[in-house]
């Protein structure tokens, strides 16, 4: 795939991968691309500056300035020059110094000044990339929409034979070009998404509920931000960071979830509604905590229902379709089933006038709420597509890419 009028910055950290960082620069220079090296301090110790000046073709930056005339290296500039950074290797030093927003070498306040896509080629040992903190640290960078580069299986530096090893500079230059390529392709574009659970509120104490932690909604924010749409993400209650370029909306009840959609369906270009929005609230919300009754063990509450958002929906679409306007516009819908789930789906699909729905089984294992993982049915009025067992980012890419073919069809 072609680079030709890229701008790269190739971050270099400190890790005995730093090698394969000269064959990474000369793919990508071969591509077409312009790249620029930004070194950590340590990684001079790996590979030399010379070395990836002579390869890239430009100068490479390592500190804040350079001593011997004050010439300032400004990660500002750097950030607003980019239309990728890619730190390969990404030690798991840098990758939890990305995770807290430290910034104390160029290198990492370049990447928290940069707009583009950021991608990262994790390079340890085997026990480091295992490890729970830096697990965790590649979910929250994930989450972020930073693209994980996936480390390969093999022999270490170390001596032990696992998962660590940096990919090679061939695979590396592919998924960037990929990450590139689907920058561009929602450009013009704006989402609605609805993510996470809702809570309607018994009393100032209590509410109801529902497991979702808003995982998928997030992904398919970051997938459609990475692709250069526009995105306005209408969350529940969530602890997920929010995802680059996502403009993000804070709610916490059904009401809430539902004026906010209204109010900015109206500008967008589709929407996907992800958010597991509770079907009932309570009549009425006691002003303050409801205590034990000293003569009842129980206690009864009148539940009423709430606004459907995808019906709303739904049928504002299905009156701008009928008067022939913003026929464009696109609506998902997901359906979380335990029972008849495809039929259940499927009268859902035609009953909200949804364009298609993405169907989870509680069944299915490694499925639902809270996980990192997903299994899901694409469901539409001519086809219905089964995927496997995949991560809720891969999923988010495979929903996206669906949307993407039925705005060009």
């Amino acid at each position: 795939m072609d680079l030709r009028g890229r701008n790269i910055i190739l971050g270099i950290t400190g890790s005995i991968a730093a090698y394969k960082a000269a064959m990474l620069c000369r793919l990508l220079v071969q591509r077409g691309a312009e790249v620029r090296v930004v070194m950590t301090p340590l990684a001079k110790q790996f590979i030399t500056p010379l070395t990836m000046a002579t390869l890239s073709k430009n100068p490479i930056s390592v500190e804040f300035f350079d001593p011997e005339n004050g010439a300032w290296n400004s990660h500002v500039s750097l950030g607003e020059w980019a239309d990728c950074l890619l730190v390969a290797p990404a030690t798991a030093n840098t990758l939890a110094k990305m995770v807290h927003g430290v910034a104390d070498n160029l290198l990492l306040t370049t990447y928290l000044s940069a707009k583009c896509p950021v991608a990262v080629a994790p390079a340890m040992d085997l026990d480091m990339y295992a490890h729970s903190a830096t697990q965790e640290n590649l979910r929250t960078l994930r989450g972020r929409g930073v693209q994980i580069i996936e480390p390969g299986e093999g022999e270490l530096a170390s001596g032990l034979v696992g998962k660590g090893r940096m990919a090679e500079p061939e695979t590396i230059v592919e998924q960037l070009a990929q990450l590139l390529e689907k920058k561009k392709s929602l450009q013009g574009k704006r989402f609605l998404v609805t993510a996470g659970g809702t809570q309607e509120a018994i009393d100032p104490v209590r509410f109801i509920s529902n497991h979702s932690t808003g995982k998928m909604g997030y992904a398919l924010a970051s997938e459609l931000s990475t692709r250069g749409a526009e995105v306005i993400l209408i969350s529940g209650p969530t602890n997920l960071p929010t995802p680059n370029g996502v403009h993000r909306i804070d709610v916490t009840s059904a009401q809430q979830m539902y004026e906010a959609a209204i109010k900015a369906f109206a500008a967008c270009d589709g929407a996907i509604l992800c958010a597991a929005v509770a079907d009932y609230a309570p009549e009425t919300v006691a002003t303050s905590k409801i205590k034990k009754g000293d003569n009842s063990d129980n206690l009864t509450l009148r539940l009423k229902r709430t606004p459907d958002i995808a019906a709303a929906l739904g049928a504002e679409l299905g009156a701008l379709r009928a008067s022939a306007h913003n026929h464009d516009k696109i609506l998902v819908g997901f359906a979380l089933e335990t029972d008849n789930e495809e039929s259940n789906a499927r009268e859902k699909l035609e009953r909200k006038g949804l364009d298609f729905i993405v169907l989870n089984s509680l069944r299915n294992s490694g499925a639902g709420f809270g996980g990192d993982t997903n299994q899901i049915t694409l469901i539409d009025r001519q086809e219905t597509v089964s995927l496997p067992l995949m991560s809720k980012s891969a999923a988010a890419e495979k929903i996206v890419d669906k949307i993407e073919s039925s705005f060009s069809s």
